[in-house]
């Protein structure tokens, strides 16, 4: 992966530049890596039944393909943008569904460092609802968060992307999970 890093960074500097061909020469180098992360998102959920991982990348990465200016500044940011663009993707999925179905959402497991193993599957809509509200507290908990869940980023690349240091990251892993476990659960107070 590291000998792919120099040259991801600098097709990405040339997207961003506006070359539409490095865009085309990205795609290969990045597209495994998009679909495991597709994979780990969808696992044996019941939306994966419609939407397969390489759809789900399809969709993802067609919707960055039509971005005029890119933002990302290196891999890892590319692969933050890339996550946040597929939870997009199983939200409007989720949202279609449900809208089909007449049915209370679409049913998840988050990441075990996100809930327990043994914790109550949730509503993609609820978690998606759930971080918006985080959102507004503490942005870069729940960046870091969707991140982790959505774009399967390792500890290394969240602090590269944040511009933090690793055991900055787990810190605020930890005091997002917990917070976003007891809004979950409904435990938190209402206001």
């Amino acid at each position: 992966m590291n000998t792919k890093e120099p040259s991801v960074t600098n097709l990405i500097s040339r997207w961003k530049g506006g070359d539409p061909a490095a865009l085309h020469e990205l795609t290969p180098l990045i597209y495994d890596d998009l679909v495991r992360a597709a994979k780990a998102r969808l696992g044996n959920e019941s939306y994966a039944r419609t939407l397969e991982p390489s759809a789900l990348v399809h969709e993802a990465f067609f919707r960055l393909s039509k971005q005029t200016t890119l933002i990302a500044q290196n891999r890892a940011h590319f692969y933050a943008i890339a996550a946040i663009t597929m939870k997009r993707v199983l939200i409007e999925h989720a949202r279609k569904r449900m809208a089909q179905k007449r049915e209370a959402g679409e049913r998840v497991t988050l990441h075990p460092e996100i809930v327990a193993q043994d914790g109550p599957r949730l509503d993609l809509l609820a978690l998606h609802e759930a971080l918006e509200r985080f959102s507004s507290l503490d942005p870069r908990k729940a960046r870091i968060i969707e991140q982790k869940y959505f774009g399967g980023m390792t500890n290394e690349e969240l602090a590269l992307v944040e511009g933090i240091s690793v055991a900055t990251v787990s810190r605020e892993l930890r005091l997002g999970q917990a917070w976003l476990r007891l809004e979950l659960s409904g435990k938190h107070a209402k206001t």
